[in-house]
């Protein structure tokens, strides 16, 4: 098999090879060689160089981002703005490639506003606070401290944390600013900022005021390799954990008298239940079934276990070994066993009687039908047991370690053991006898996402917000959100809906700390007046103050409260801390992009604390748009360990790419650098709305198409002449406006859709099939040997628009390079223009009928004539397209189309002459057919029929060596 991957990038190398050495427009439009009257010919003349010179890079970019962004503030200053409200990106490491993907869709997003004459508010953040900037200030403050094991107090982890965010904030801004963002940078704002902090605080009050905001012992996620509990959004699944389950039986103590005629002697009836967390045991406080479940029980030596009927096939194999299994009570309901009670030996020799009950989350789909619940230990668990007045219990400690309460009998047996290491082996152990079956099991598994380690479920007393109180209301305002892409609602929508409440405290130091105070039995005092005293002491005195005042400083207590009160430890969730970042925008934003991870992230945080707290009737976004992840050439997640990050200063100094060789001698291989726009090229090449692929064969495109923009510029500025405004304009001139006009509205309508892949592709689509192939080719014997006229004026500057969101440096740099008669003229910047302006320069383009229905006519005929060429060139009979004249055999409908173009159906098809319906003869001919008006036309490739002008090569000179009428008369004016 071949390998396309590989051909397709040899074919992009030699292509950028042949781009790359270009220099005066030949690669469009190749030079004369006759030495005679080269001194006659117009040629290309420009200063604009084949790759961005890095001396001017800084000019360029400060003229297209922080000059632009200053003159459409003030320009535009009475407008209502369009509000790009800013997703925080993390203050934490170098930025990768995601970082770009990110920032610079947004940027597009911004210029695309500003083109369309809106006035754009775009202010960067920050998130500052959070576990892993904590844990790296730590690394540090231990590298520097001589007893590495030293524990470090609460201010010195802040201020550590503090100096590493602030570190890490000016060097993202950095490479932000030079990957051309455009954005109001000296307001950019942080999370860590006072003024932040203290909004933030006061959408906490509002929550609190609201009843909101609640301290509760049950379960949460708990993190024991980061010491807090972390919300779902702070995990992460791995789909082949490991676990050791087993099949565990608990002895029947009693049952309800409707069973008893069932089982005259329940001496030796058991229940089994299956689990995947054999640790969680010792909290176990209920077993659970579903009353509308059978359930049987089935001797096993001198046992009866009780079992759902539906999993006796499962079990005869995987816990009985296969063997015939005797029933001896069928069809007992759930209902008929709730209301027993069974012993767990793991509560010693003094525990009561624990309850069967029911339970809506068991189903015959797995284990035995029977669910152990450990209040303390699962969400579910909490649930039923809750409604019954059953307590929970965690005798699992910080560090993911049982305490001495585990096992009451022998509190030294488990105390200490990891309950993620050798804890199940241990439980498993006291339980001896109870134990029917130990396996192995791959199952889905949260992970905590900073530290890549399983986390548990644990009951703690934590914080948290009531969400379910307020997602009916939020669930109704997005209904008038526009998502991009479609399928972004429904997930949206999924974890909203299946969200109640949110654990809102960290036990970290560096947070926002969630303000409560405690008195002497540990009881919380949190009301709208003791936050807001809170708050102003806070104002006062810094946020830093809560940590480094007494713990006895009486001015944290609102006056008037009696009894002694210490200030909590807690801190906010740093999704809190993003989520409350609408308050840096007084309007609603009319955007929010971010990855499709942030549906269970910010979106939803911010969702949630807006419809808490603002008291407005709205969603803090209008348009919400998410994109996908950067995936390597292969497809594959990147990921230090694979070796294949790409960080976008490769992309920017080309340094993925190998340096391209001139074919000049002496002459240094060149370097791959195209600076900023060709980060920002592959970026909005990309359908984001999916994962994006970035890879060499990806650059190699992208720089393809840099490159040609860069000759096409080159070209233009080094071919327009003042004196073309006073040329005629022909009917060649009208089907390139045209097919400006018709490119720069499809762009247009893209841009407009967030839809800038489409955009750039119908740009490039008419780069090089209207515009290179077309127009360029059948103007360039006008531009090196007529008149210089042509519409290349309005071409520029529709080029130009199209890029401005796209490559703005590159039209900064373009446009200072145009010729000095232009620069001497009052023109208006193309970053100042809509692509909906009109593109007649100087209003000298008259219209001309029909002309969008001709030119899919005329593409036609154009293809037949370069198809039947390229037989004729296959044969060797001829090399230039100049070296043929072409006869158009045409339907009688199609005549009256190609009439209208007669006079320059020559210049257009690049032949020497052309005629329709004539004569069908010469030494040979070559066909082809097309599509035509009226039927099926026939273009015909003969001989010219004149002699070869030696000044312009085409053959309609009277005799050989003399040159044409229209060279002589050009010629005779030099």
């Amino acid at each position: 098999m071949p390998d396309f991957a590989s051909e397709k990038s040899r074919f992009l190398e030699r292509k950028i090879a042949n781009l790359e050495n270009y220099d005066d427009g030949s690669e469009i439009m190749p030079i004369r060689p006759g030495k005679s009257w080269l001194s006659t010919l117009r040629l290309p003349k420009s200063s604009f160089p084949p790759r961005p010179l890095q001396a001017d890079q800084s000019k360029y970019l400060q003229k297209c981002s922080d000059d632009l962004y200053q003159w459409q503030s003030q320009e535009r200053s009475a407008q209502d703005p369009f509000v790009l409200h800013d997703g925080p990106p993390y203050a934490n490491g170098s930025l990768h490639i995601g970082h770009a993907l990110n920032k610079i869709l947004k940027d597009i997003i911004c210029r695309v506003k500003v083109q369309q004459g809106r006035r754009v508010v775009y202010v960067p953040g920050w998130d500052c606070h959070g576990l892993p900037i904590e844990i790296k200030a730590l690394e540090v403050m231990r590298q520097k401290n001589e007893d590495g094991e030293a524990e470090l107090d609460a201010i010195s982890i802040r201020r550590a944390a503090r100096s590493l965010a602030s570190k890490t904030v000016k060097e993202q801004m950095k490479g932000f600013r030079e990957w051309e963002v455009m954005a109001d940078w000296d307001k950019a704002w942080k999370t860590m900022d006072p003024k932040f902090e203290i909004k933030q605080l006061g959408v906490f009050q509002e929550m609190v005021k609201k009843g909101l905001i609640f301290r509760r012992y049950k379960p949460v996620y708990w993190s024991p390799s980061s010491k807090t509990a972390l919300a779902e959004a702070e995990l992460e699944y791995k789909e082949d954990h490991e676990s050791m389950a087993a099949y565990i039986k608990f002895p029947i103590k009693n049952i309800p008298q409707s069973l008893k005629d069932k089982f005259p002697s329940f001496n030796n009836l058991l229940v089994v239940i299956w689990t995947t967390t054999p640790w969680t045991l010792p909290a176990n406080r209920a077993i659970a079934v579903h009353s509308d479940l059978e359930y049987i029980a089935v001797r096993n030596g001198e046992d009866q276990l009780i079992i759902a009927k539906a999993r006796l096939p499962y079990l005869t194999k995987s816990l009985f070994g296969g063997n015939e299994v005797e029933v001896i009570a069928d069809s007992i309901l759930g209902s008929e066993l709730v209301g027993s009670t069974y012993l767990n030996v793991l509560r010693g020799q003094k525990a009561e009687s624990q309850p069967i009950i029911h339970g809506d989350f068991v189903s015959p789909d797995s284990g035995s039908g029977l669910v152990h619940c450990a209040p303390g230990h699962g969400m579910d668990d909490y649930e039923v047991c809750t409604r019954l007045g059953i307590e929970a219990d965690a005798p699992v400690d910080d560090l993911g370690c049982f305490t001495d309460a585990a096992l009451p009998d022998d509190p030294g047996t488990l105390q200490g053991k990891p309950v993620l290491g050798d804890g199940s082996d241990e439980v498993l152990k006291i339980l001896g006898d109870k134990v029917l079956k130990v396996h192995k099991y791959k199952h889905k598994y949260p992970y905590d996402w900073r530290t890549k380690l399983p986390v548990i479920i644990r009951a703690t007393q934590q914080w948290f917000a009531d969400v379910g109180s307020v997602k009916e209301h939020a669930l109704q305002h997005l209904k008038d959100v526009r998502f991009i892409p479609d399928t972004g609602r429904a997930r949206l929508e999924s974890f909203v809906k299946g969200r109640n409440e949110w654990c809102i405290s960290r036990q970290r130091a560096w947070g926002i700390p969630i303000p409560a105070l405690y008195n002497n039995e540990g009881v919380a005092l949190l009301t709208g007046e003791s936050v807001a005293h809170i708050i102003s002491v806070i104002n006062e005195r810094g946020i830093d103050a809560w940590w480094t005042d007494a713990p006895d400083e009486l001015a944290w207590v609102l006056p008037g409260m009696e009894g002694s009160y210490r200030r909590g430890k807690d801190t906010m969730d740093v999704w809190f801390d993003s989520g409350s970042s609408w308050t840096q925008t007084p309007e609603q934003a009319d955007v929010y992009i971010e990855g499709t991870d942030q549906h269970r992230g910010w979106f939803q945080s911010s969702l949630l604390t807006h419809m808490s707290a603002s008291g407005k009737e709205s969603a803090p976004f209008k348009t919400l748009i998410t994109h996908g992840f950067t995936l390597d050439q292969d497809g594959k997640k990147m990921s230090k360990s694979l070796g294949n990050i790409i960080a976008p200063s490769q992309i920017m100094d080309g340094s993925l790419l190998p340096p391209v060789t001139s074919k000049r001698k002496k002459v240094a291989p060149a370097s791959q650098a195209l600076g900023p726009d060709a980060l920002r090229l592959w970026v909005a090449s990309c359908d984001y709305t999916r994962d994006v692929v970035i890879g060499q064969s990806v650059l190699k495109a992208i720089t393809v198409s840099l490159l040609k923009y860069r000759i096409i510029l080159k070209m233009l500025l080094g071919s327009m002449h003042v004196s073309a405004r006073e040329a005629p304009i022909t009917k060649l001139d009208q089907v390139a406006l045209n097919q400006l006009q018709s490119v720069m509205k499809e762009v247009a309508t893209a841009y407009d859709n967030f839809e800038f892949y489409k955009g750039t592709y119908a740009l490039n689509r008419w780069i090089n099939s209207d515009l290179s192939a077309f127009y360029l080719e059948a103007m360039k014997d006008r531009l090196y040997c007529g008149d210089g006229g042509g519409v290349l004026e309005e071409i520029f500057c529709g080029v130009l628009r199209m890029l401005t969101p796209i490559t703005p440096s590159l039209v900064e740099e373009a446009w200072d390079h145009r010729p000095e008669w232009m620069k001497s003229e009052t023109e208006i910047h193309p970053f100042q223009q809509t692509l909906d302006d009109c593109v007649n320069c100087q209003g000298r383009v008259r219209a001309f009928e029909d002309i969008s229905e001709d030119v899919p006519w005329l593409l036609n005929a154009n293809s037949a004539v370069k198809s039947a060429q390229e037989a004729a060139r296959t044969q060797k009979i001829i090399g230039s397209s100049l070296e043929s004249s072409v006869v158009l055999s045409l339907p009688v409908e199609a005549r009256q189309v190609f009439d209208k173009y007669a006079d320059e159906l020559d210049s257009i098809f690049v032949v020497s002459s052309l005629e329709i319906n004539g004569l069908i003869e010469g030494a040979w001919k070559f066909s082809a057919e097309f599509d035509a008006p009226g039927g099926t036309a026939t273009a015909w490739v003969l001989p010219p029929k004149d002699a070869k002008c030696p000044r312009c090569w085409r053959y309609v000179a009277p005799v050989e060596n003399a040159l044409c009428k229209r060279c002589e008369d050009v010629v005779s004016l030099l």
